[in-house]
């Protein structure tokens, strides 16, 4: 599961921090221990001592409970201006800790705002304790250290701001690419959906062009055979051959389906004039309809041959099952635009605008995969014509 963008930019500005907070440590603890270790001997160096450890204990407890409500950054910061301001009355050196600490203010100050305020207080602090060091106003501090201290507050602003900066603009770029990569992984599941959307549409349209038309075909078979086993025992023999060899093709397509081999079909074995002749054959045979046939011999690639023969299939079972037609008459062609499928029948015909059956359905979006398109002209009482158009794009 993808992270929050969110999550990701907090992280990645915490790594940041903690670097930083690493290095500002190093220096305060260096610079901290020397101070102490030149210092003499007496009350204000273990003052001074305590002040320091009072610092570690409250970075310490911040480290160890940062989510506790009540044990909050800006507490630490808190002691941290406290200690400044002690250290700084207890000698002068140890006002120069203050420089060192100055990127803890935007390193735990919650927002730039509450960071410069604190930082100011250090300021106050350190200034006001120095003062009261040394009895009052003088000359020199006016023009020295308060200067001075200015100075290294307004160059310590500045370093904040950017480093704040360029923190928050790292965080942004860490979130803009957590959600550049949700939406490429959301963007590849709704592609692997559609892909399977589309597979089990695939196998529901052959599935409807090959085994349910067999199975059609056989129940009518079935049907005619056992009404004429009395008076018609030889016809009926013929529908039973027909009903097995129907049946054998229904199995071997029913295997081609289960195990998604693409192999080449009936479509396949031969040219697709010879495959639409024996499809015809075996429909006039079935039928007993007249079928007149003008198929050009044509070179076209294996999904080509499939959608002709399934168009063809199609067709014919539509003829059988509601056309109560006597003849039918199928046309392949090349054109200089590409293949050209006709099939027409003399039947009862219908209402296009009114046919919603899944057949000619699937002959529109197979033939749509390939560039091509299919148009059905029909009307009560005059028959049917479809048309098949497969560009030449579409060939090899």
């Amino acid at each position: 599961m993808t992270a929050p963008a969110g999550s990701t930019a907090d992280a990645f500005r915490a790594t940041s921090l903690r670097r930083w907070n690493a290095v500002c440590w190093v220096l305060f603890a260096v610079m901290a221990a020397g101070m102490v270790a030149i210092d003499r001997p007496g009350g204000s160096k273990y003052t001074a001592l305590a002040l320091l450890g009072a610092v570690v204990v409250a970075y310490a407890v911040l480290t160890r409970f940062p989510a506790n409500p009540v044990v909050r950054p800006h507490g630490y910061l808190s002691v941290l201006v406290v200690a400044l301001g002690g250290l700084a009355y207890l000698r002068g050196n140890y006002a120069a800790l203050f420089m060192v600490t100055l990127p803890h203010y935007w390193m735990f100050g919650r927002t730039p705002r509450a960071s410069m305020g604190f930082l100011g207080l250090a300021t106050v602090a350190t200034l006001a304790a120095t003062i009261a060091r040394q009895g009052g106003w003088t000359v020199e501090f006016l023009t020295v250290q308060l200067v001075s201290t200015m100075i290294v507050v307004a160059v310590g602003v500045l370093i904040g701001l950017w480093a704040h900066s360029v923190v928050a603009q790292s965080a942004e770029r860490a979130r803009l690419i957590t959600e550049l990569e949700r939406t490429q992984a959301e963007l590849s599941e709704a592609h692997q959906r559609q892909g399977a959307a589309d597979e089990r549409e695939r196998i529901a349209r052959d599935i409807h062009d090959t085994l349910a038309q067999g199975f059609a075909s056989i129940i009518v078979l079935a049907e005619a055979a056992r009404a004429g086993l009395g008076s018609a025992p030889e016809r009926s023999a013929q529908q039973l051959r027909s009903i097995e060899s129907t049946a054998r093709e229904n199995l071997a397509e029913a295997r081609e389906l289960v195990g998604s081999a693409r192999h080449p079909d009936r479509a396949a074995a031969g040219s697709v004039a010879l495959t639409l002749r024996r499809t015809l054959d075996r429909f006039a045979e079935d039928t007993g309809l007249t079928v007149e046939a003008d198929l050009a011999e044509l070179e076209c690639d294996q999904q080509t041959r499939i959608a002709l023969l399934r168009c063809t299939q199609e067709s014919l079972a539509n003829v059988r099952k509601h056309a109560r037609a006597s003849t039918v008459g199928v046309v392949l062609a090349r054109q200089p635009y590409g293949v050209e499928l006709e099939i027409t029948d003399d039947g009862t015909g219908f209402e296009v605008d009114r046919s919603s059956g899944f057949g000619l359905d699937g002959m529109r979006k197979r033939l749509a995969e390939l560039g091509g398109r299919l148009t059905v002209t029909s009307s009560v009482g005059d028959g049917t014509r479809v048309l098949a158009l497969i560009p030449l794009g579409a060939q090899t």
